[in-house]
C-alpha cells in the first residue's frame, strides 16, 4: 500500500510538475520577446541620436530615476561575469539575440546575465551598489528579490558601446530545479501518513476478528471450553467464526462422548475380568492358572492405562504457582519406598502452572526412567524466561529413528519396553501432550555416557488464559 501511493503521488507531481514547467517556460518566452521589443526600440533611439546629444539625454534619464531601463554610452565593452545555465536561460538569450538582430540588423549582440552584487555599468568599471539610487539603482535593484540582471551590449561604431540593462522579473529564474522541493516533499509525507493512517484503521478493524480467530485455534487444543468467538466483523470473517464455533461445539461433543465411552468401557469391564480372575484361581493346573491371571492382569493394565490417557488429556483446573523442586522430591520419595533411585540437582522459582497436570507430567517421566533405566538422575536448569528439567536413566536408550515414535499411544519398544515388563506405552505421550499444553515441550536423545536423556522446557512468561 505505502508502494502504491508512492507510486499514485510521484506520478501525480511528475505530471504537475511537468505543466507547470511548460507553462512557465511559455510564460518567460513571452516576456523575454516583450523586453526585448522594448530593448531594441531604446537602441534604435540610441542609435538615431547625433553624438553630442547622446550624453544630455542619458544625464536626463539619470537625473529621472525609476525607468525601466539603465544605459550608458562606454568606449569598449564592460566585463560581465556571466551566470546561469538551462533551458530558461537559452531560450531568453536566444529571443533577444534573434529580435535584436532582426530588429537592428545587427549580427554582434553580446547577452549575458549578471548578479546585482558585481555589475559593473561604466568605463571605470564602477559597481552598480555604488551608484546613486536614483542613477540606476531603482531600475535594476528589486528588494527583497534578487532577479538576474540581463546585460545587452552592441557596438554603435568604432570606440563607442551601447550598454543596457534590465530586470526580468523572475526571481527563481536560474535558480536550481527541484523537482521535488522542500514543500511537495512535505505535502507527499502529509498524505502519504493520512492516507496510511486511514488505512491501519480499516485494516485493523478487518484483521483484528481474524486475529481472534487465529488465537483461538491455537487455544483450541488446549481449552475446548473457552467461550465461543464473537460473530461479528466483515462477512466473510463472520461466517469462518460461526464455522469455527460449530467446530469447536462438534469437537467438545465427541470428546465428551469418548471419555464417556471409556469411562464406560473401563467399569463394565471391571467386574468381568474380576469374574474371570476368581475363576482363574479356581483352576487345578497351576501352569494354567498363572498364565490365566497374567492374561488378565495385562487386560485390567490396558483398561486402565485407557482410562488414564483420557484422563491425561484433561487439563480443566486453574493455574497456581508451585515449586518444581517440592514436586520432584515429593515424586522422588514416592519412588524410592518403591525401591527405585532418584537424585535431584539445581533449584528453581515457583512456576506458574496446573499442579496436577504438572505432577503428571513428571510423574511419568519419573517412572518410565526409574522403570526401565534403573535409576534416574534429575537437574533443574532455571532461567529468566524458562524452565528446563533434565532426566536421565541408565537403560538402553532408544535409536534415533525411533525417538518420536514413542509418543504414540500404545508404543513400546522392545526389548525392554515389552509387555511382559508392564507398562501400556502411555506414558510418553500424555506427558508430551501436557506439557505442550503448558506452553513447553518435551525432547528425548541419548547421553554421551548410556541411557536415555529426556528434557522438559516450560516457560515462565506465557499466555495461561488458554490452558
Amino acid at each position: 500500500m505505502i508502494i502504491g501511493v508512492l507510486a499514485a503521488q510521484l506520478s501525480s507531481y511528475a505530471v504537475w510538475t511537468s505543466q507547470v514547467r511548460s507553462s512557465q517556460l511559455e510564460q518567460l518566452d513571452e516576456l523575454s520577446q516583450n523586453v526585448a521589443y522594448s530593448v531594441a526600440s531604446t537602441m534604435r533611439f540610441f542609435r538615431s541620436l547625433p553624438f553630442e546629444y547622446r550624453h544630455i539625454v542619458l544625464d536626463q534619464l539619470r537625473n529621472m530615476g525609476g525607468t525601466r531601463f539603465f544605459v550608458s554610452v562606454n568606449e569598449r565593452r564592460i566585463p560581465v561575469e556571466d551566470i546561469g545555465s538551462g533551458e530558461e536561460k537559452a531560450l531568453v538569450v536566444g529571443n533577444f539575440r534573434s529580435i535584436l538582430e532582426r530588429e537592428l540588423s545587427i549580427d554582434d549582440v553580446l547577452v549575458e546575465f549578471s548578479r546585482a552584487e558585481t555589475l559593473r555599468v561604466y568605463n571605470n568599471e564602477v559597481l552598480l551598489h555604488d551608484l546613486p539610487p536614483r542613477w540606476g539603482q531603482h531600475s535594476l535593484l528589486m528588494e527583497p528579490l534578487s532577479p538576474p540582471i540581463l546585460v545587452v551590449q552592441l557596438e554603435l561604431e568604432p570606440g563607442t558601446w551601447l550598454y543596457v540593462a534590465t530586470l526580468l522579473p523572475v526571481a527563481d529564474l536560474f535558480n536550481e530545479y527541484r523537482w521535488l522541493s522542500g514543500e511537495r516533499l512535505l505535502a507527499g509525507l502529509m498524505v502519504l501518513l493520512t492516507v496510511i493512517g486511514l488505512s491501519l484503521l480499516g485494516i485493523r478493524g478487518v484483521t483484528r476478528p481474524l486475529a481472534r480467530l487465529s488465537r483461538a485455534a491455537r487455544q483450541l487444543g488446549d481449552d475446548l471450553d473457552a467461550p465461543p468467538l464473537r460473530e461479528s466483523g466483515p462477512r466473510e470473517v463472520m461466517a469462518t467464526a460461526m464455522a469455527f464455533n460449530r467446530m469447536q461445539e462438534r469437537i467438545r461433543a465427541q470428546v465428551d462422548e469418548r471419555e464417556r465411552l471409556f469411562s464406560a468401557i473401563s467399569h463394565d469391564l471391571k467386574t468381568p475380568i474380576t469374574r474371570m480372575r476368581l475363576r482363574a484361581e479356581m483352576l487345578d493346573d497351576p501352569l494354567q492358572r498363572e498364565r490365566f491371571c497374567a492374561s488378565l492382569d495385562e487386560l485390567d493394565l490396558l483398561v486402565k492405562g485407557a482410562l488414564a490417557s483420557v484422563k491425561g488429556f484433561d487439563l480443566h483446573e486453574p493455574v497456581e504457582e508451585i515449586d518444581p523442586g517440592h514436586v520432584l522430591e515429593e515424586l522422588a520419595e514416592g519412588l524410592r519406598l518403591q525401591g527405585g533411585e532418584v537424585s535431584i540437582q539445581g533449584q528453581a522459582k515457583p512456576l506458574a502452572v496446573k499442579p496436577l497436570a504438572f505432577k503428571r507430567c513428571l510423574a511419568n517421566l519419573l517412572e518410565n526412567a526409574v522403570f526401565y533405566g534403573r535409576r534416574a538422575e534429575v537437574l533443574l536448569e532455571d532461567g529468566a524466561s524458562r524452565l528446563a528439567i533434565t532426566i536421565r536413566d541408565h537403560g538402553p536408550g532408544i535409536p534415533e529413528g525411533q525417538r518420536e515414535r514413542v509418543f504414540s499411544p500404545f508404543v513400546r519398544l522392545e526389548p525392554s519396553r515389552s509387555r511382559n515388563t508392564g507398562g501400556s506405552g502411555l506414558g510418553l505421550g500424555i506427558a508430551r501432550h501436557i506439557a505442550r499444553a503448558l506452553g513447553g515441550d518435551i525432547g528425548l536423545d541419548n547421553h554421551p555416557e548410556g541411557g536415555l536423556r529426556v528434557r522438559v522446557t516450560l516457560p515462565r512468561m506465557q499466555d495461561i488464559t488458554g490452558l
